[in-house]
């Protein structure tokens, strides 16, 4: 009885030693990522060519291609860091319940394995979030974003445990801690975000002992990254988004590997390990460019991109107007900038309106501007809202301005304003002229803003002043711009040196 009790003891030992060295070899592991893919579901022209024809790059379709191709020669774990949507007509159409909703099915069509939500997951709402969320079949993970329970928000988990090749990978979720500079208050309203590190270094904790390997899958920047991995003890990757930075090769900072795929579904990141003993021995990787050599042969996810591209042709296809001159994005005063606060200002008939540069994602060269273009100009759903401001607080503002610009920071469009100011003796700034619609600023008066309320959830960077009691409109900014071009058909922006610096 004794021995076979002792064989027995013996066996349990061999058992969990086995299961507890199961990677003491080394053993190999391919991560395929993308990032901050913003609905680029087509491929488009490689615009950074100068020759031409030139080749177009990119879209759900060639991506499948190519993960498919790899996956049929190694083990490869396919996941994605966040911003699925916005930049293309694609996240304003809705299917399977939600506004976007098919680019998560051709996530689920490609064969993600697990995905972070990145910041414009939410630009439409919390809700949409949450309606995407219920279309994706793979894990979500986001250990930062809690509901008004305290409780991780809708189907995010903290971490996932996925096991390939024998390795079991913990991978947990980040959202970047500029989140609520990032996403518009409507949409984040009862949401908490979590910036502590230590609620990181708690999970890397808890999921050593059962895992192999560690990945952090982050939407924050590479910079940011950077510091998680320098902060955080037990990471052995990060896999992240945000900045849309094109790593071609995967670094290691502080012994943490991390790599970063650019951004529009345009490159898909690899990179190789070789983990044993609980560690990464080896790594390298590339950037693989999604080149359209040829078309790819029909398949259920060819069909699904065929169908969403025939739809977005159908409304956005159409021309709208024509521009006389280009539109082109400056840090300062530019036409488009005009043309926009303009329509802004004028379709709910206020005083003064503001855009923030960046909020303008493209130019148009002139000529014949389509539904689609003006799309990509303005492709978030940010809402129109109007304010009250007294006269002083109008200068506060413009002072402000004045400031951004004087150190080249990214500054913001107004109309209804015009400014004249100089550098006084002490090289500080001194406004000579400063009038609203033609009349000198009243600083006892009220004046009527107009601006997008993602703007005015940030009021205080933008325009430094408090935020103002804010009044929500029924119209977008995306709206109210193409309704003034169908107008007008014919546009001729122009800057006017509305805020302008004397000798």
């Amino acid at each position: 009885m004794k021995r076979l009790l002792s064989f027995a003891i013996v066996a349990v030992v061999v058992i969990i030693s086995f299961g507890a060295c199961a990677v003491a070899q080394p053993t190999s592991l391919t991560i395929l990522h993308t990032n901050d893919m913003h609905a680029s579901f087509v491929p488009r022209e490689a615009t950074w060519i100068r020759t031409t024809p030139r080749p177009h790059v990119g879209g759900m379709v060639e991506l499948a291609a190519v993960v498919d191709s790899i996956r049929q020669l190694r083990p490869a774990l396919l996941m994605d860091a966040g911003d699925v949507m916005t930049g293309n007509p694609a996240a304003e159409i809705d299917y399977a319940g939600a506004t976007g909703g098919a680019l998560f099915e051709m996530m689920n069509r490609i064969g993600y394995e697990i995905w972070t939500p990145g910041n414009h997951d939410f630009d439409i709402s919390r809700a949409n979030f949450l309606r995407l969320s219920a279309v994706a079949r793979f894990p979500i993970v986001c250990a930062n974003l809690f509901d008004e329970e305290g409780r991780l928000l809708g189907r995010n988990l903290p971490s996932h445990i996925i096991e390939k090749n024998g390795i079991r990978i913990g991978v947990i979720g980040w959202m970047s801690s500029a989140f609520y500079n990032l996403v518009s208050r409507s949409s984040t309203a009862g949401i908490t975000l979590e910036t502590d590190f230590a609620v990181l270094q708690k999970l890397v904790d808890e999921l050593d002992p059962k895992t192999d390997l560690i990945i952090a899958l982050t939407h924050q920047g590479v910079e940011d990254d950077s510091v998680l991995a320098a902060k955080v003890r037990g990471l052995d990757v990060i896999i992240g988004g945000h900045s849309h930075t094109r790593l071609r090769k995967p670094v290691a900072v502080n012994g943490v590997v991390i790599a970063q795929a650019g951004s529009n579904c345009e490159n898909l990141g690899i990179v190789n390990l070789t983990v044993e003993n609980d560690r990464v021995t080896a790594f390298d990787g590339e950037l693989k460019q999604l080149w359209i050599h040829t078309k790819r042969p029909a398949s259920p996810l060819s069909q699904l991109v065929d169908s969403i591209q025939t739809q977005i042709d159908a409304e956005y296809a159409a021309v709208i107007g024509t521009l006389a001159t280009d539109w082109k994005r400056e840090n300062g005063e530019s036409g488009v900038g005009n043309f926009i606060t303009d329509a802004q200002r004028e379709a709910v008939r206020a005083d003064v309106a503001f855009m923030n540069n960046h909020g303008i994602r493209a130019d148009a060269v002139a000529g014949e501007i389509t539904k689609r273009k003006l799309f990509e100009i303005l492709p978030f759903r940010n809402t129109l809202v109007t304010f009250t401001l007294t006269g002083a607080q109008v200068r506060t503002i413009i002072e402000h301005f004045i400031q951004l610009q004087s150190r080249d920071r990214e500054s913001v469009q107004t109309s209804g304003i015009r400014c004249r100011w100089r550098k006084g003796a002490d090289k500080k700034p001194q406004i000579v002229e400063l009038t609203v619609n033609g009349e000198p600023l009243d600083e006892q008066r009220l004046y009527v803003g107009a601006a997008s309320d993602y703007l005015m959830g940030e009021s205080q960077r933008y325009l430094g002043i408090p935020a103002p009691t804010l009044d929500y409109t029924n119209q977008t900014v995306f709206g109210v711009v193409e309704q003034k071009i169908r107008q007008m058909q014919s546009i001729d922006s122009t800057i006017e040196g509305r805020i302008k610096e004397l000798p």
